[in-house]
């Protein structure tokens, strides 16, 4: 049963899918499709109901000539979630659960567009018992981003990003992958590149709380999730405007760095729309 908080949106690939399974986007294989590919002898397609009368008359060897046509194709979809000890953190939203949300409303957008689907966790390694095999059938997901929305992370690192490439198939597929990315930068480029053979659409989940909430005069304890460490710190109103200017500046270097790659980061800090990400594929789509 498709969870209440997976909501559907509209997306869009840039390739030609190599699937053999129909679908709604563009493919290499023939078919019936409405792109028009080109002409074939008749005993090369023995198909006459696609017979090309004006090819055919024109032909000096007097072959009959067909149409043929690029079939659409499915293609596969990922949710890459990290489960690393910094998506504790509850503000606006819970990180985990609106993690959750995001990768239902994938895996119901990917059933609705004939697409396989597959969900893959990580934190410190690949967690196995966070990830689904791609399936057109979605029960499986859908009931571990169930779970996914009431899961508290263990206070550990995300360096299994690194190894998330070997769970994912060789064909071309779209993946999106969520996370705060509150994690090196050369972390996160040398996970893009282990994922170069796919089209990455990393969704980046900040809350102003993370350092709005910050008071402007007074005590308080700064704790990194991913190692329990914890820091007190004494802040006015310069302290507290340096972590603006820090978040400020981590959002700049996160976006250089997938426009890098020619993956535009999208923002959830106000939680998940799904118009947004459906308008994020109109704007992004020739990428």
């Amino acid at each position: 049963m498709t969870p209440d908080f997976a909501k559907s949106f509209t997306y869009q690939v840039n390739w030609r899918s190599r699937s053999y399974h129909a679908g709604y986007h563009r493919g290499h294989q023939g078919g019936l499709g409405v792109e028009f590919r080109g002409n074939v002898p008749l005993v090369d397609y023995p198909d006459a109901r696609r017979i090309d009368i004006n090819q055919t008359i024109r032909d000096p060897n007097e072959q009959v000539h067909i149409r043929i046509f690029n079939q659409k194709n499915a293609t596969p979809i990922y949710a890459v979630c990290d489960l690393s000890g910094s998506m504790q953190f509850t503000g606006q939203s819970n990180k985990m659960a609106l993690a959750a949300e995001i990768a239902a409303s994938v895996a119901y957008s990917a059933y609705q567009a004939s697409d396989t689907f597959s969900f893959i966790g990580f934190d410190k390694v690949v967690r196995e018992d966070w990830t689904t095999k791609s399936s057109y059938r979605m029960q499986d997901a859908y009931e571990l981003t169930k779970r996914l929305h009431t899961y508290t992370p263990a206070s550990v690192g995300s360096e299994g990003v690194l190894d998330v490439n070997r769970f994912i198939g060789q064909a071309r597929g779209l993946v999106f992958l969520i996370s705060d990315f509150h994690m090196p930068l050369e972390t996160i480029e040398a996970a893009l590149n282990t994922l170069s053979n796919h089209h990455v659409v990393p969704i980046v989940l900040w809350d102003a709380e993370e350092y709005r909430s910050l008071p402007n005069f007074g005590f308080s304890t700064i704790i990194d999730p991913e190692t329990g460490q914890q820091r007190t710190l004494f802040f006015r109103k310069e302290l507290k405007k340096r972590f603006e200017a820090m978040f400020a500046q981590r959002r700049a270097d996160i976006e250089s760095l997938f426009m890098r790659y020619e993956s535009p980061p999208y923002f959830a800090e106000n939680g998940f729309n799904a118009e947004a990400i459906s308008e994020y594929f109109y704007q992004f789509s020739a990428l």
